[in-house]
């Protein structure tokens, strides 16, 4: 039995709660072809399986808040969510015991590792961009010190050469030049 789900798909279903990546039991249970009361009642008989770090009920406030970005009929009103992280889905296909659980779960963890490979790489470009940065900073200042210097330069032998930088002094020096003339 070969289950196409799109990475895209399942991206798309995983949120950040408390810190960790998740995937509701509603989505899972879509995924998995089972009713959502029929995962929760497998993973009741099986708690002994999900700790803490592979399961998450929601509180009230979290379901509430989560009601308001995910598009799920009765989330909202429902009486418990669990959020599966990265190893409580790999948990629940041994739940569960059956072929379409095991190829969702699969491609959930394709999903996962993609995810992750996207972080790291997105952590390498932020980094050589942060080096390009400062390269780029370094020659910027150079090149401010280096026209700061010319402009000085400028200045200093214009002020050699009798010449005056501003329009007023020249202005002045038209003005002297007429009276002189006349």
């Amino acid at each position: 039995m070969d289950v196409t789900l799109p990475i895209e798909v399942i991206r798309g279903k995983i949120y950040l709660i408390r810190g960790q990546k998740v995937l509701l039991d509603r989505d899972l249970a879509e995924m998995y072809g089972v009713e959502t009361r029929s995962l929760n009642q497998a993973v009741r008989r099986n708690i002994n399986r999900f700790p803490e770090d592979f399961m998450l009920t929601l509180t009230r406030d979290e379901i509430r808040n989560l009601s308001q970005i995910v598009i799920s009929p009765g989330l909202k009103h429902a009486p418990n969510v669990f959020a599966f992280t990265e190893q409580g889905v790999a948990m629940l296909s041994s739940v569960l015991n059956s072929d379409r659980a095991v190829q969702v779960n699969i491609a959930i963890m394709r999903a996962f590792v993609q995810m992750r490979e996207l972080a790291i790489s997105n952590r390498a470009l932020a980094r050589k961009l942060d080096e390009l940065e400062m390269k780029y900073d370094r020659t910027t200042n150079s090149l401010l010190r280096y026209s700061t210097r010319s402009a000085a330069s400028w200045r200093s032998q214009r002020r050699r050469s009798g010449r005056s930088g501003s329009k007023r002094g020249r202005k002045d020096e038209k003005h002297q030049h007429m009276i002189i003339h006349k």
